[in-house]
């Protein structure tokens, strides 16, 4: 009788293809934590991790004893309700809060851009808020800064908060001003106010905020034109769909049932 090679072999291909499958079931039964979405692992671990800068007024602050408010904590809030579990917040910085997504993070929140650069690393949900860059100074100096033109000149000084797209903004833009890099966000205005810069540009929604902080002292140069096109949204895991999508429905119902009106004031 002759050897039946095929018949070895074909046995030999179910032996190790056997043997695969059962270390590939006995691997993830030993995982028991691994979760095809973010989604499902929040609803498993009961918690909502959130992503944000906390000096971002009126998006997001964290003062010094550590207590968040803002819109979008505030929002960060609601999201967490609507899946049933508790908050926590991640201190992030503009500089990396699109790679902190997803690894320290489930969620970015915090009057972020939409950027391409940040769009590599993260997923963006729909926009809720249209945005552009224009200027905030001191409220004697506005006729002196409405255009690029004006502001680009030797001898004037434009403060930034570094790591951000204000920064990128200003390097890419101004080429004789003077840009002040000024580290703290969340007194930058009053460094604005005591001299130590003639202005900001900003988002809009931040210079007419931070001009009601002020009224008469700064104020926001014509924020319903500024110079860009920017719009807000939330930063989510790259590559998990079924997340995204998820938070772009609680948004898009947040948006027209009247929680984010009601929240934004």
């Amino acid at each position: 009788m002759g050897f039946d090679w095929l018949g070895s072999r074909r046995a030999g291909w179910v032996a190790a293809v056997l043997a695969v499958v059962a270390t590939v079931t006995a691997t993830d039964a030993a995982a028991g934590d691994r979760f095809d979405s973010r989604l499902d692992a929040i609803a498993a671990h009961g918690v909502l991790t959130v992503c944000s800068t906390g000096d971002y007024k009126p998006f997001t602050y964290r003062d010094s004893s550590g207590n968040w408010s803002g819109v979008d904590i505030d929002m960060a809030g609601e999201l967490a309700r609507q899946l049933g579990v508790k908050l926590r917040f991640y201190h992030s910085t503009w500089a990396t809060i699109g790679t902190d997504v997803g690894p320290r993070c489930d969620i970015g929140m915090g009057g972020v851009s939409i950027t391409l650069a940040r769009a590599r690393t993260a997923f963006y949900s729909q926009p809720y808020l249209r945005d552009g860059k224009t200027p905030i100074t001191r409220c004697e100096n506005v006729d002196k800064y409405q255009t690029l033109e004006q502001i680009d000149h030797p001898g004037v000084r434009v403060i930034v908060n570094p790591g951000g797209t204000n920064e990128q903004f200003d390097t890419a833009t101004l080429h004789q001003a003077t840009i002040v890099r000024y580290p703290d966000n969340n007194t930058i205005f009053d460094a604005l106010l005591a001299g130590q810069a003639d202005l900001m540009i900003t988002d809009a929604t931040e210079t007419r905020y931070q001009a009601g902080q002020h009224p008469g002292q700064l104020c926001a140069v014509h924020p319903d034109q500024p110079f860009t096109f920017a719009q807000k949204a939330y930063l989510t895991p790259r590559g998990d769909v079924v997340f995204q999508q998820w938070v772009d429905q609680w948004l898009n119902i947040a948006l027209n049932d009247g929680t984010f009106q009601r929240i934004n004031g």
